[in-house]
């Protein structure tokens, strides 16, 4: 890896915080910038120390993961890719975190290669971070009784709706480029261009809105 990316571990146990530093601070290319013990510490350590990546407990004394990933993408721009890291997968503030802008999350039990995996995918952000988690937590929390409008508000062409369905299935930039007969950086562009039309900050919360919107089907 030629890239470093500065990682923030947020936790509000020291032998989690300490823990997962070792995990990254053992790759080349991954280094740990700063830790805290609450969301309401993450945005002035964000502040100083210009991180890459957060990886962000949801469940915190005085202020919780959610709040703290909201302060952060509306306070800051650039802002660092949040990770959420939670004990249960179904919890429901790893989705709520998700809609507030959070790249993806993680269980405190997962492997420490599949964590450093996990880092290096939403630093990219080529990729979507464990679909089918996300897909089956949309379908735990959208209303499937409600008819779906799709996505025609945003006015977003024919390709770029391909994009997106195969988005939704994990697809990295250059796969969809060898699905749809494209070069990578064509991809790259409908992707930029359909991010910006629907206000989505990277492809976990355009995903989202098109499994909550209906566009993308659940079942």
């Amino acid at each position: 890896m030629s890239v470093d990316i500065s990682v923030v571990v947020v936790d509000d146990e020291p032998l989690i915080r300490s823990g997962l530093r070792a995990i990254i601070d053992a790759e080349p290319d991954l280094t740990v910038v700063g830790e805290a013990g609450d969301g309401s510490e993450v945005l002035p350590l964000v502040r100083r120390t210009g991180a890459d990546v957060v990886l962000m407990d949801v469940r915190m004394p005085a202020l919780d993961g959610i709040q703290a990933t909201r302060l952060l993408l509306d306070a800051l721009d650039p802002a660092p890719r949040v990770l959420v890291v939670t004990t249960f997968e179904n919890d429901d503030y790893v989705y709520d975190a998700l809609r507030a802008g959070a790249s993806g999350f993680l269980l405190k039990r997962t492997p420490p290669d599949d964590i450093i995996a996990a880092i290096r995918t939403v630093a990219g952000s080529e990729s979507l971070l464990f679909p089918e988690a996300i897909r089956s937590l949309a379908l735990a929390h959208v209303d499937q009784q409600r008819k779906p409008e799709g996505l025609g508000r945003f006015d977003l062409t024919d390709r770029e709706q391909e994009v997106l369905r195969l988005m939704a299935k994990g697809l990295s930039n250059a796969e969809i480029a060898t699905e749809l007969v494209l070069g990578v950086q064509t991809i790259k562009t409908h992707v930029a261009n359909l991010l910006a039309k629907v206000g989505a900050r990277d492809r976990t919360q355009a995903v989202i809105l098109a499994y909550e919107s209906g566009f993308v089907p659940l079942h």
